[in-house]
């Protein structure tokens, strides 16, 4: 079978969509089927699962080498925070900001192997499926390999008993809505990427310090006011927001404006991530 190169598949992708237009056909799957995405994310499924265990565990060692590091060897020397062990009140953020870290890997190194290094989206270009779904099928995969993170860390650390209450399951959409987040933003990356060493700049100047701003660590009422209010308002702080009551078996306070927060900020950031994808993929 010819394959394509992608740009040349795009537009005859397009050029054939618009002709069915015109024509009142209404048989182009790429632009009409809502779940055209899910072949994508089978496919990454599939390719993942032969090396599902060392991923996990590869995603459970750094941030279990925070908190437990962290968590008892500094907390032993602080007082209780919010009404918790220090290290109780770590371990909801770093649960957010491993899912920060997988959707986010997810969606650019990966995904930009598999768009630019690899040449898989070439061929599945030159199916029926269009950019639409491989974007978004790589957006909603990021958000699962950010959820496999997430859940198992938070297996981890119910076993130590640093988790209260039937909540806690509630903490489980709150990852999956911090992971569609991220894992839109690393998409607007990707897509004006032209090698894997453009990222550093994304982890230096964006990764990094919302971490530290954001309340994994420490609240962000400790912070200078001005610097307060924007580590409240970046994405990485909503899902610490609904996550840390939820391990504490507590209903998050505000939680709708959390949610709507990485709501807007994923459908926001999808929306340009697809554009910029489209537009550098048609050069």
């Amino acid at each position: 079978m010819l394959v394509l190169p992608v740009g040349d598949a795009l537009r005859a992708k397009m050029e054939s969509h618009s002709f069915c237009a015109e024509a009142g056909d209404h048989t182009m799957s790429s632009f009409i089927l809502p779940l055209g995405w899910l072949p994508v994310w089978r496919r990454n499924f599939l390719v993942w699962r032969k090396l599902a265990l060392p991923s996990i565990l590869g995603n459970l060692a750094d941030p279990l080498i925070y908190m437990l590091g962290l968590g008892y060897g500094l907390g032993a020397l602080l007082p209780t925070l919010d009404g918790q062990p220090y290290v109780a009140f770590l371990a909801a953020g770093t649960v957010c900001a491993s899912t920060m870290n997988a959707a986010t890997f997810e969606a650019l190194y990966s995904s930009f192997s598999r768009m630019h290094v690899q040449k898989t989206w070439d061929a599945i270009l030159n199916t029926p499926l269009g950019l639409n779904d491989v974007v978004a099928g790589e957006l909603f995969w990021a958000a699962t390999k950010s959820l496999f993170s997430g859940a198992a860390i938070l297996v981890v650390i119910t076993a130590l008993g640093l988790t209260h209450g039937p909540l806690v399951l509630w903490a489980l959409p709150a990852i999956v809505l911090t992971g569609l987040a991220f894992a839109a933003l690393g998409l607007i990356w990707n897509a004006l990427a032209p090698s894997y060493d453009f990222f550093m700049y994304y982890f230096t100047l964006f990764i990094t310090p919302m971490t530290l701003i954001s309340g994994v660590f420490f609240p962000t009422e400790q912070l200078p006011g001005w610097l307060a209010t924007i580590g409240a308002a970046l994405p990485l702080a909503q899902g610490v927001a609904l996550v840390r009551p939820l391990l504490a078996g507590q209903v998050p306070a505000d939680s709708w404006l959390h949610i709507g927060i990485l709501l807007v900020t994923t459908a926001i950031a999808f929306t340009i991530a697809l554009r910029l994808t489209r537009r550098r993929l048609l050069k």
